[in-house]
């Protein structure tokens, strides 16, 4: 009986494994870059209620990805993937901007999220 067991706790393990991986198969993925001063891409459209990982790179420094209204605040690292699930609730259009200094055209690295219904 023992051994009966042992040999369930990697199947249990692996059955795990695969519905988690079900779950983020479901999500649409947006690779959003991040570079002195501009994101790409500059507008992100999203539907309402649909599950989204943005994946944020930077192309040469450390920048911000801060959407206010979202609650979303993180911080991008050279040579680094940031991701960010959301699942949005409502349609609107968010406004997102770099929170990192990075040099003098730094308030012109914005962007939007659009949510359509």
């Amino acid at each position: 009986m023992r051994s009966a067991h042992w040999m369930l706790a990697p199947l249990l393990a692996l059955l795990l494994a695969l519905a988690n991986s079900d779950v983020a198969a479901q999500d649409q993925v947006i690779q959003v870059t991040a570079e002195r001063f501009k994101f790409t891409p500059g507008v992100i459209q999203l539907k309402v209620g649909v599950p989204v990982v943005l994946e944020l790179t930077s192309l040469d420094r450390k920048h911000g990805f801060q959407v206010p209204d979202l609650k979303i605040d993180e911080t991008i690292e050279p040579g680094k993937v940031t991701r960010v699930r959301i699942v949005p609730e409502k349609a609107a259009t968010y406004d997102f901007h770099c929170s990192v200094f990075c040099g003098s055209g730094h308030e012109e690295m914005a962007g939007q999220i659009v949510v359509s219904p």
